[in-house]
């Protein structure tokens, strides 16, 4: 369709201000994402640069400044368990697996506790060494998530439900979805990891991990059961990458990671034997956690910045990079585990996760990494290497209360 008038749209919500809305649509062009501009007014997003992002005292955003001390301390004193050398802290994690060897690369996270607060957008307050670059396990999942958006944005995939066979079935020489079993699996299934997929990935197979419950539990009908998983998941981030085309840490970058302004610093590390033919061109497939080695190697003012975007719903600064749907989507409870959404979308059903948080409140999680997302209170909370059971909880809910 056609439109050449500017149309000025006034949104009120119960989550934000009144946020005044300038939508410019160009005739004839496609109405991918990236190409609808939105002037958000009143909301501040950083400039690239950490040392360019702008600070406001916890006075100025409205937090009690005595509150965010005793949670910045009381983190601090609460160091995650997990061995810092990392071999040592994946060993131990698959001490009850059937395949226990590392396939990608490790980095030893010995430099402490580290995370921001960041509100309306503004550094609030920030300790430790922020800009270290760590592992972030299976915060690399929720990466997957943003770049299947993508491509469902971009038309590669038609429908989230669609069977997944649709679109990968027998292409660079892979035929794992060609049975009668898996052809079942959809996109969402994947994504909420209750696939229930049968295959091998990387020399990984469906049963790799003692995850499941009782641990011989034979396969059952895709979208009836879950299981956290890294290797469907690490399915899925191929899948992806044979519909894109393109390695996925390059979308990222061009896609999402330089429009919000991240460093360069970042790497998205794939396990050593992922490599397929597309197009006539080797290309490494993504890691989907830290488990076997990989997984998002990535700063803290990083990570908040993807925060932001997810707390945007795929905004940034006047332009939409991902549909708000596929933020919706992506923190939809899942059917037989409503405190998940798309992977590691950590949701706060019935509070039960985060009780002094918003219901709406999310988080984003990886072994010893947390991105709090709180839309209700624009509030993003990056912590790195605490503790991420009780303490977290008290953790948070002094940020949450802090706010006046």
């Amino acid at each position: 369709m056609n439109i050449s008038n500017n149309f000025r749209i006034v949104a009120t919500s119960v989550l934000f201000a009144i946020i005044s809305l300038t939508v410019v649509y160009s005739g004839g062009k496609s109405s991918e994402p990236e190409d609808v501009i939105l002037t958000t007014e009143g909301q501040y997003f950083p400039e690239r640069g950490f040392e360019n992002w702008k600070r406001i005292t916890p006075e100025e955003a409205g937090m009690d400044p005595v509150l965010i001390t005793e949670a910045i301390e009381y983190s601090k004193n609460n160091p995650t368990s997990i061995p810092y050398q990392a071999q040592l802290a994946i060993q131990q994690w698959r001490a009850n697996d059937t395949h226990r060897d590392i396939i990608g690369p490790t980095k030893d996270h010995d430099g402490g506790v580290n995370g921001l607060i960041i509100r309306n957008g503004y550094i609030v307050a920030e300790w430790g060494d922020v800009e270290r670059v760590d592992m972030s396990y299976s915060v690399t999942k929720s990466f997957i998530t943003l770049m299947t958006g993508l491509a469902i944005d971009k038309g590669y995939i038609g429908d989230v439900h669609d069977p997944v066979c649709l679109y990968v079935r027998g292409q660079d020489e892979l035929d794992d979805f060609s049975s009668d079993h898996n052809r079942k699996v959809t996109w969402d299934h994947l994504l909420r990891m209750t696939s229930e997929w049968d295959g091998e990935v990387w020399g990984k197979p469906w049963n790799a991990e003692g995850r499941r419950q009782p641990a011989d539990k034979p396969l059952q009908e895709p979208g009836t059961f879950y299981v956290y998983s890294n290797v469907t998941t690490a399915r899925l981030a191929l899948a992806v990458m044979q519909v894109l085309r393109e390695p996925l840490p390059k979308v990222l970058r061009e896609k999402v990671m330089n429009p919000i302004g991240a460093s360069t610093t970042w790497r998205w590390k794939g396990y050593d034997n992922a490599w397929i033919e597309i197009d006539g061109q080797k290309m490494q497939g993504s890691s989907s956690g830290g488990g076997w080695g990989g997984s998002m190697w990535i700063d803290a003012p990083d990570l908040a910045r993807m925060g932001l975007l997810t707390l945007h719903q795929g905004e940034w600064d006047g332009k939409q990079l991902i549909s708000g749907d596929w933020f919706e989507k992506a923190e939809t409870p899942t059917g037989i585990r409503q405190d998940r959404g798309f992977n590691n979308w950590n949701l706060n059903t019935g509070r039960k996760a985060l009780p002094e948080a918003p219901e709406s409140a999310f988080f984003h999680s990886g072994s010893g990494n947390r991105v709090y997302v709180d839309r209700e209170n624009d509030l993003v909370v990056v912590i790195r290497w605490m503790d991420t059971g009780e303490a977290y909880r008290e953790f948070i809910g002094k940020i949450v209360n802090s706010i006046t």
